[in-house]
């Protein structure tokens, strides 16, 4: 039996809740089967990817299957984000042993921290965790490409193997930890307010990480799996990184000005990517749908191309709607840089959106 995802209300003078009002509902067995599958595919990768040659044809292949495959079962996290719990039973928890664990992303860094970046109230704000003002800069999409790529699988390694004892051991590390360190945030002023029943569910989370590594440790010592296995990890998850980095930029124009967004903003600061089914690799699990998403962000992922054809063929093509698709990831990310260069001379609403640009393209 299927129940719904709580929709929240919103401004329905862009597009009409009823084109959508039947696609707010969460099937589970596509949920479970799609998750299992992906975990499936991404294991069995990065297992070929160890046992052959790192140069090899088959590692090289076997390596970036296993990223693009363990990339779209860390996407499942955003879902996790939108569900009500008991839609998904056990679910999260499934996630977090086949994901979240041996990628030392575990759901709470994730869960409760997303909603802040949706909140009218905060949305595109110095409390929002996934905005910042690239439009306005060369250098900050420069150094967040490289520092999410190549920095984010050490920060991860530190975070939970050596900081996470420390704070298991000792409540007012953890406190910080919580506060600082517990976010899979891209704004560095973001700063969490944790409640008790999360701060307790991050130590579960954490003593099963240091568990499951202690115990992949052990066995390397062992000879009973090779140390490359640390290297094979790294690489996979810092390849992740990467797509995920150009996602993330090719998501919104952000264009805020660190006031807050109502509905309507949200849409017209966001991007859909429909793209072709190549799309699916760098925004699986309806991350395509971003402009969508911000607008119904109770639709669930497997409904949202359903969601957004109907609107475009009811919709005018001139419509507020429309305009902020994308041909492209790569044009997305072009007319974004292009932006912050021209920003250097011009003044900040002399530039237009990436739309714009793409349409002038």
């Amino acid at each position: 039996m299927t129940q719904p995802i709580a929709t929240p209300t919103v401004d329905q003078s862009v597009v009409p809740y009823r084109l959508v009002s039947d696609l707010h509902v969460a099937r589970p067995w596509i949920f479970w089967t799609d998750m299992l599958a992906t975990a499936v595919v991404g294991w069995t990768a990065f297992a070929v990817a160890l046992a052959a040659s790192p140069l090899s044809i088959t590692g090289v292949t076997a390596a970036l299957a296993s990223a693009l495959a363990l990339y779209r079962g860390l996407c499942f996290i955003h879902e996790i984000a939108h569900l009500q719990r008991e839609i998904l039973p056990g679910f999260e928890t499934a996630w977090n042993l086949l994901f979240g664990v041996p990628l030392l992303l575990p759901s709470f860094t994730y869960v409760g921290v997303h909603q802040d970046h949706h909140s009218l109230a905060t949305y595109g704000t110095a409390a929002d965790p996934e905005y910042l003002p690239f439009a306005n800069s060369r250098a900050m999409i420069i150094g967040f490409a490289i520092q999410s790529s190549l920095l984010i699988p050490v920060l991860l390694l530190i975070r939970f193997l050596v900081l996470a004892p420390v704070g298991l051991l000792w409540p007012r590390a953890h406190r910080w930890l919580e506060a600082y360190a517990s976010s899979f945030s891209m704004n560095p002023a973001y700063r969490r307010t944790v409640p008790a029943p999360t701060a307790r569910k991050m130590r579960r989370w954490e003593m099963v990480a240091l568990a499951v590594w202690l115990s992949v440790f052990a066995m390397i010592a062992a000879g009973m799996l090779p140390a490359r296995i640390l290297a094979e990890w790294y690489g996979v998850l810092t390849l992740a990184c990467f797509v995920n980095t150009l996602r993330v930029l090719g998501a919104h124009e952000y264009e805020a000005d660190g006031n807050a967004r109502d509905r309507d903003a949200q849409l017209r600061d966001s991007i859909d990517t429909p793209g072709g089914p190549w799309t699916e690799l760098w925004a699986p699990v309806g991350l395509r749908y971003h402009a969508l998403h911000h607008y119904f962000a109770g639709i669930p992922y497997h409904n949202l191309g359903t969601a957004y054809d109907r609107i475009v063929h009811d919709l005018a093509l001139d419509s507020r709607y429309t305009e902020s698709t994308s041909r492209s990831l790569w044009q997305s990310l072009k007319a974004l840089y292009a932006k912050a260069v021209g920003r250097r001379a011009a003044r900040p609403w002399s530039t237009p959106p990436v739309h714009e640009a793409l349409r002038d393209r």
